[in-house]
């Protein structure tokens, strides 16, 4: 059986871990489990060090449970990360997690015949009949105020060092997530929680309860991995448009993919580890490669494909490496035509872009890209130049004629007319 602390230790995945964990999970099949909350029907790459997690537990033998927490999730918790959740309904929670599980199913095997196939639970489950009297006897009692208030978390807010102010709901989160442990411990018998740092007051909550409620003599451990950063100290995942999900429709493979390819280069070094399952000498060798020529972004490549090919597939990769070669490479009418509407906007999303009225097709080129409110060309007289020279092209097609009349069998999509001047310099025309 693999070392699953050794594994996180290579990797830069582990930050806190308890007093025998790496012992007891050398000594024979662990099942361990890790949170997630349903408030949208698709993670985020800042979920993905989590399941990441998961994965290599699997991995390693051992058993993993994704809890979805459906009743956590609509309180919100103390560690000032994020605002009071709105409750969800019933049919929202079950889509929300349906959704997630796809996702994770393509990390993890829920399909397998042995014993450590993953599983998904939903805490909402024990906790929709679970009444107030009924938590306060058999959870509330077990752990003091004082030790609740110890936490740094909740220390945090109470000081205003975060976010003013912490609510009842808030304060008990600690101890729902306690009882989550302390459940999957009897009915499941998980016997580790894995969660980011920031969850560790929360989860050693759990094994506290666990040996008050069952005995001193039980063996409940905690671990976890530290909280992601880019190497400028800033969060990871997030974009100027918001995070960068796994769902494509909410964050095109395309968009995916340039992600990663994007990426610094000491942050590749330390992704490559975290968000691949590829092994110690592959890394080397390939962090060696690109140390030699950063030029050739190898471990950026590299990153991106494994990572787009994780989550979305082969095909997908093969999309986004060709739409990725559209803006440099020489790529032909076609290659736009395979592109679904939100990738090829996502391909030329910051070049200049401009809108004319659908009354304005069926007129020469030279005097289409030369309305007024354009400045795709100092001069209709320079355009003649460049179509002459042949340094214009209209959908990635040379522009043979200036006089060419452009008309609605044109437009890309039905909407859209994309011309190069030269090599690099694009503009995208919308007809409305």
């Amino acid at each position: 059986m693999k070392n699953f602390v050794e594994e996180l230790k290579w990797r830069g995945m582990l930050a806190q871990v308890m007093p025998g964990t790496e012992e007891y999970l050398q000594k024979e099949m662990v099942t361990a489990y890790l949170g997630t909350d349903p408030t949208a029907d698709s993670l985020h790459i800042g979920h993905l060090c989590g399941i990441m997690m998961l994965r290599h537990l699997q991995r390693c033998g051992h058993k993993p449970i994704i809890l979805v927490g459906g009743a956590t999730g609509m309180i919100g918790d103390p560690s000032g990360k994020s605002q009071e959740r709105n409750l969800l309904n019933d049919e929202t929670l079950r889509h929300n997690q349906e959704c997630i599980k796809k996702q994770v199913a393509r990390f993890l095997d829920f399909d397998s015949k042995e014993p450590n196939a993953a599983e998904m639970v939903n805490n909402y489950d024990w906790m929709k009949d679970f009444t107030f009297l009924d938590f306060a006897r058999e959870v509330g009692k077990h752990i003091t105020v004082n030790y609740m208030m110890a936490k740094e978390s909740v220390q945090q807010r109470l000081n205003g060092t975060a976010r003013d102010g912490l609510s009842f709901t808030e304060f008990t989160y600690q101890l729902l997530q306690g009882y989550d442990f302390l459940y999957l411990y009897q009915h499941k018998g998980v016997r580790l929680q894995l969660g980011g740092n920031d969850q560790w007051g929360n989860m050693t909550t759990g094994t506290e309860l666990i040996r008050r409620t069952l005995g001193n003599d039980t063996e409940a451990f905690a671990l976890t991995c530290p909280l992601i950063t880019k190497a400028d100290g800033k969060k990871f995942g997030k974009t100027e448009s918001g995070n960068v999900w796994l769902d494509r429709n909410r964050t095109t493979p395309y968009a995916f993919y340039q992600f990663w390819l994007n990426v610094t280069d000491d942050d590749a070094e330390r992704y490559i580890k975290i968000f691949t399952s590829l092994d110690k000498e592959t890394i080397d060798v390939l962090i060696e490669e690109h140390r030699q020529d950063p030029g050739r972004r190898t471990l950026q490549k590299r990153l991106a494909e494994e990572v787009t090919t994780l989550v979305h597939g082969e095909e997908d990769l093969r999309m986004a490496q060709e739409a990725s070669g559209i803006l440099f490479g020489k790529s032909t009418k076609e290659s736009l035509l395979k592109l679904d509407e939100q990738t090829f906007l996502d391909v030329f999303d910051g070049v200049p872009h401009y809108k004319i009225g659908r009354d304005q097709l069926g007129q020469p080129a030279i005097d289409l890209l030369n309305l007024e409110g354009m400045e795709i060309f100092p001069s209709k007289s320079e355009m003649r130049k460049l179509v002459k020279g042949g340094g214009i092209s209209l959908n990635k097609e040379k522009l043979t004629a200036f006089d060419y009349v452009v008309t609605a069998d044109d437009l890309i999509d039905g909407k859209y007319l994309l011309v190069q001047k030269g090599k690099k310099n694009y503009f995208l025309i919308t007809v409305i």
